[in-house]
């Protein structure tokens, strides 16, 4: 089954669109009249106006996210506020290209068909119950996630078109018989996947892009084994709970789902033996993982493991070139993602974002590191609520945050790596926080006041988690 798409972003829904047009205006507007600081420099100020209006025309959406992008780059050469070396300097960045590399790795697993047949070997060997259903499709996404590098791919692309045809199977469908199965997996599959982001660097495209920010406004080197060394303790605990914890908050009538297993072999029948395109990925995918965790013994950038990856996937034709080229996610990414960041860049040059964490860090004074970030941590995740995006917020306040914290005496590899992790898990809040979120919300099986009352303990359960386990694990580890 095909997941629906949104023709716009869910937070602007119902909104006219001069009105929308009207408020981004009216945005950038506003900041570009206030007072500016005299730590500031002119031209930054201009460009803060110019990304403050550019982010709330990608939350709104008069235009689609590259088109408004593409507009606010534009806008920022025009005053001036970049020139154009600097404006264009951030497609060139190596983070950049990974994450196309990382939507055309999405599609090739996507289109062999691995990831789904992953999936529904999972519901075979674990889908007896309700419960077990949802920690079949828990495992199966984190058995996946190393290797596609999007959650769009990945929970929307692969996850739900089984977990709906799951729910079908049961005759639950959206209205009267939705909570019968279908209202528990769609949140189930829709949380643990914001969840298992947090997992792996390579779990979501936007983590290489914190990771990047961490090394540029911190100086700290985030690798593949260093994120999955602090992540997979409490990751561990939170996937492990998450099921059980939203069978209790929204429980399914039915227990009992011995068919689903039967259906997965069906399925998996129908799909017959794994196909050689399949093993060659499987054993392609493997190396990937490989390179990128020996990255700190062979020094190569994780963009050319990602590349070798790509080139042995068209060399053994797993997939030709012009199907990877239809991948349009992907240069729609490297044109709104490389805008974002030369702004995010731009400002932190002019002073705008080291003023900004100078006036919040005086609020902050006398406060430890650990309980100052743990303040920090919590404030990010909760204005989430105002993002439709998890690569938008990183791009937009993952510098300042992280500079905020680091300057009251937080640890910076701990600071750097916590704000990656709560930047893909408060996409629990709500039901438009990240890509998949209108997928699983628009299959109609939930009510918006059900979504967001799960997630909101959601957040807070792993809130609980990756504070009260993770800071005593990244203590016994030693990163503080």
């Amino acid at each position: 089954m095909t997941p629906p798409t949104a023709s716009s972003s869910p937070s602007s829904g119902g909104i006219p669109l001069l009105l929308r047009w009207g408020i981004m205006v009216a945005a950038g507007t506003l900041v570009w009249l206030l007072p500016r600081p005299g730590a500031v420099d002119p031209a930054g100020w201009r460009l803060l106006a110019i990304f403050v209006g550019t982010v709330a025309g990608m939350l709104l959406q008069p235009l689609a996210i590259g088109a408004m992008a593409l507009l606010g780059v534009t806008l920022a050469i025009l005053a001036r506020a970049v020139t154009l070396q600097h404006a264009l300097a951030a497609y060139g960045a190596p983070v950049m290209w990974i994450i196309v590399a990382a939507f055309l790795l999405s599609r090739a697993i996507v289109e062999t068909g691995l990831g789904r047949r992953v999936a529904l070997l999972f519901v075979r060997w674990f889908g007896s119950s309700s419960l077990r259903l949802g920690y079949a499709l828990a495992g199966a996404d984190v058995l996946v996630a190393p290797v596609i590098p999007s959650d769009t791919a990945r929970v929307g692309g692969v996850i739900f078109p089984i977990t709906q045809s799951l729910a079908e199977s049961y005759e639950s469908r959206p209205g009267p018989t939705a909570r019968k199965l279908g209202a528990y997996l769609m949140q189930c599959a829709y949380h643990v996947g914001c969840t298992t982001s947090a997992l792996f660097l390579t779990s979501m495209a936007a983590n290489l892009v914190a990771a990047e920010f961490a090394f540029k406004y911190a100086g700290v080197q985030i690798t593949w084994l260093n994120w999955i060394a602090a992540s997979c303790v409490p990751a561990a605990v939170s996937i492990g709970l998450l099921p059980w914890l939203i069978y209790r908050l929204d429980p399914p009538e039915l227990k009992q789902t011995p068919e689903a297993q039967m259906l997965a072999d069906d399925h998996l029948r129908a799909m017959g033996s794994i196909s050689s395109r399949e093993k060659n990925l499987l054993v392609i995918l493997v190396a990937m993982l490989c390179g990128w965790a020996a990255q700190p013994w062979h020094g190569f950038h994780a963009v050319v493991v990602a590349f070798a990856g790509l080139c042995l996937i068209v060399l053994t034709r797993v997939m030709r070139w012009e199907e990877l080229l239809k991948e349009h996610r992907a240069w729609d990414a490297l044109i709104w993602l490389g805008g974002l960041m030369m702004m995010a860049d731009g400002l932190n040059t002019l002073g705008v974002t080291r003023a900004f964490t100078d006036a919040l860090s005086a609020r902050l004074a006398g406060w430890t590191g650990i309980a100052a970030l743990i303040l920090v941590i919590i404030a990010y995740c909760y204005i989430h609520y105002t993002f439709a995006s998890m690569t938008a917020q990183i791009t937009a306040l993952y510098p300042s945050f992280l500079m905020l914290a680091v300057g009251a005496g937080a640890p910076p590899l701990v600071s750097a790596l916590s704000l990656a992790f709560f930047s893909c898990m408060n996409a629990s809040l709500t039901h438009y926080g990240t890509a998949p979120g209108p997928i699983f919300f628009g299959a109609g099986y939930v009510s918006q006041t059900t979504w967001w009352r799960v997630g909101f303990f959601v957040m807070a359960a792993n809130l609980f988690i990756w504070l009260a386990v993770g800071f005593p694990w990244w203590r016994v580890i030693g990163f503080w």
